[in-house]
């Protein structure tokens, strides 16, 4: 049987590498999204999870879902034995201390709920959604006698309180036509660190209008539509709230913002991360 050359080998290597590199991101519109119950012990009564990368169930690794609750849903005292973010896409979602007022928050705002505090979490609105992130699974819904204190603390952010920045604000993103800065694109750090290696979650606004593309240089980049009605690369169907873009390796994302309204995104990745 003949073999292959060093060379000729090499060269297959290198084709099929920049092959998987220059895979465009997986897309999963919000009506392709696949549910089932967060809790399945509560039957009826649970929010319906919808998975969008990675598996909320096993111990795999992290993972990103989307959760439906009902207008008036109130849990129980609970706690959870990771800790997730959260990210309100519609409705208004209220989760604290059981003894806390209601801080009702609305769609664009971020939350923090450590592993082992005992909360409750409530939804008031038609149409009820947040995106949910974990770092480590599986996520487990536990009783509040199982509490325990991880040394982290909650954060409740309303949309309002977001500290937005854009291209004046910041000096090393590059950003094509950036003196513009009304058709600049912007950004709101949430958590992490932006160092290469580390993990991090931001929003990312892209103006009416304006076309940009995301390049990301780190092991994944999995983005999720909170706000607006983007379009990617050359689809002609817009992606409504709670869809999903990315996936593994570097990513270069093609977004084309709403024709009226801004589009806002929720971006998790590791790596440098280029807006242009």
């Amino acid at each position: 049987m003949p073999s292959l050359s060093s060379k000729t080998l090499a060269a297959l290597l290198l084709s099929l590498s920049c092959s998987a590199a220059m895979a465009g991101p997986e897309i999963t519109p919000r009506d392709q999204v696949q549910w089932s119950p967060l809790n399945a012990a509560r039957g009826d009564q649970s929010p319906q999870a919808g998975a969008l990368w990675g598996d909320r169930t096993t111990a795999s690794g992290p993972a990103g879902f989307l959760v439906e609750f009902k207008d008036g849903f109130a849990s129980p005292e609970h706690i959870h034995n990771i800790t997730y973010r959260g990210v309100v896409i519609s409705g208004e979602i209220h989760n604290d201390d059981p003894a806390a007022a209601n801080q009702w928050l609305p769609g664009g705002s971020f939350w923090i709920q450590p592993a082992g505090e005992s909360h409750i979490t409530a939804a008031s609105g038609e149409q009820n959604l947040a995106y949910i992130e974990i770092d480590n699974g599986p996520y487990l819904v536990q009783p509040s006698s199982e509490a325990f204190d991880n040394g982290e603390r909650p954060v409740n952010v309303d949309e309002s309180n977001l500290v937005w920045l854009d291209a004046g604000d910041i000096a090393w993103l590059p950003q094509e036509g950036a003196s513009d800065v009304e058709q600049a694109p912007r950004v709101a750090y949430l958590w992490g660190e932006t160092a290469p290696g580390q993990d991090n979650g931001r929003l990312i606004e892209m103006p009416a209008g304006v076309s940009g593309v995301l390049e990301s240089e780190g092991d994944y980049l999995h983005a999720v539509v909170v706000k607006g009605s983007p379009r990617v690369g050359d689809g002609e169907e817009a992606l409504a709230p709670g869809s999903y873009v990315g996936g593994d390796g570097e990513q270069r994302i093609e977004l084309q913002g709403g024709a009226e309204a801004p589009a806002v995104l929720y971006v998790r990745t590791n790596g440098a991360l280029t807006i242009r």
